[in-house]
């Protein structure tokens, strides 16, 4: 009888080690790839910094530095199309850490450049290798994190994304002010973190549970777990047919792509706004230069709460924790159009206009795995950021022309608040 009795005890006590095991090692690829990611964007997010040096010592125009700038930013959406199915099939790890490596590789040869193409071959070739990053970490989250805890999950995570925006904008001030360097080591040191992230997480993240002996996560809402498990996923034509073929994909890409669109509105033409040529002799509470704390700092805080709310607040239904973000994105930004320049109003509105504007991308990655579920979510994160910085990369050119032909800057605002709206409507046909 104690024989049995021992042989019974075995079982019992062998599965809550396998729930703690599980328990460390979700929280271990949480915290992990996300302080990976907290230092991804020192590698692609500091090229303004170095503008003005780089055309005084090279003699490049602004037009010639905003077509470098725009190889970066088209290599990384069509990159997110590639490497999330990528990710799909290597994992998540390997692709993260071989992202960050030769992006940090990338990075170092900008600095050496001496001319214009060998500037816009290095930046471009940085800009697919930093899109080696995003949609594999997602990919990789996935496989830990059920449909329950996405927004939190998501929340966190896009949340250290929004505050490596503004380690991206700490870390040149510090380089080329504080230290005194000329501009090609802003390329060299900034992304030294970026590589350290990465190997850190390549040590301490483990892929995914059944590697380990473990279940996965119970997502009880995911189509691959709810049916779809019979759609061929093992090679990279089914995965992109399986997603390609779902109508939801497009309108999630529609809503998304008018929401970076407005955020990358704010990023590049509020400074434009706020920091005109009589910005330094204009009377002001507060320096107008701080906007551009106030927005990364917004748009962080916002991303890591926006999808954890959706949890609490709407059960999981992302797209109403995404149209009430850009309904209220829409208002702020049209309030904003009558704020003084420099006032503590005006800080505090293109904070909650950040905040607003931003915040809504967690939810948008938590309906990847959601929509497509977990073995199809690395090329449904890729294909969607792809229309995403497609979309963002269209607005550019189009508000430039906008400010152009009015000779008025703070039109930037109206635009702003109908991208929002624009996203807000298209977020009404997701309904997942």
């Amino acid at each position: 009888m104690l024989e049995t009795g021992q042989a019974i005890a075995r079982p019992l006590a062998a599965e809550p080690d396998a729930d703690t095991d599980y328990r460390r090692y979700k929280w271990a690829a949480l915290l992990g790839v996300s302080f990976c990611y907290l230092f991804y964007y020192t590698g692609r997010q500091t090229f303004g910094f170095a503008i003005p040096s780089i055309q005084k010592e090279l003699g490049l125009s602004k037009e010639m530095l905003g077509w470098v700038s725009a190889s970066m930013l088209w290599a990384y959406a069509l990159g997110q199309s590639i490497n999330g199915n990528l990710g799909d099939k290597w994992g998540g790890r390997v692709m993260m850490l071989a992202g960050a490596t030769l992006s940090f590789a990338a990075n170092w040869a900008t600095s050496f450049a001496t001319g214009f193409v060998g500037l816009l071959l290095a930046w471009g070739l940085n800009g697919y290798f930093q899109a080696m990053g995003f949609a594999p970490g997602s990919r990789l989250l996935s496989n830990w994190w059920g449909h329950k805890n996405r927004g939190f999950v998501y929340s966190f995570y896009i949340g250290m994304s929004g505050f490596s925006s503004v380690l991206a904008y700490l870390l040149p001030i510090v380089i080329l002010g504080g230290f005194g360097l000329d501009w090609r080591w802003m390329f060299r040191l900034s992304v030294l973190l970026m590589l350290f992230g990465a190997i850190v997480m390549f040590v301490t993240v483990r892929e995914r549970p059944e590697d380990l002996g473990l279940a996965g996560p119970g997502d009880d809402k995911a189509p691959d777990e709810a049916g779809a498990a019979a759609v061929d996923t093992t090679t990279s034509v089914a995965r992109y047919r399986a997603v390609l073929s779902n109508w939801r994909l497009y309108a999630a890409g529609l809503s998304i792509g008018f929401q970076n669109a407005a955020r990358y509105a704010l990023l590049v033409w509020i400074p434009v706004h706020f920091l005109g040529p009589n910005w330094k002799s204009a009377s002001a509470v507060i320096d107008p230069a701080w906007i551009t704390v106030a927005l990364p700092v917004g748009m962080a805080l916002g991303a890591a709460t926006n999808s954890w709310m959706s949890d609490i607040v709407f059960r999981s239904r992302r797209y109403l924790a995404i149209i009430t973000s850009m309904v209220l994105a829409a208002l702020i930004a049209i309030a904003m159009e009558f704020v003084p320049h420099g006032s503590l109003l005006g800080i505090a509105g293109l904070f909650l206009c950040g905040f607003f504007v931003f915040g809504p991308a967690s939810s948008f990655w938590a309906l990847c795995p959601d929509l497509f579920g977990r073995r199809l979510s690395g090329t449904a994160t890729g294909l969607l950021n792809f229309m995403s910085y497609g979309c963002a990369g269209l607005g550019e050119p189009l508000i430039g022309r906008f400010m152009d032909h009015t000779g008025d800057t703070s039109i930037i605002f109206p635009i702003v608040a109908v991208l929002c709206v624009g996203s807000a409507l298209s977020a009404l046909l997701i309904r997942r």
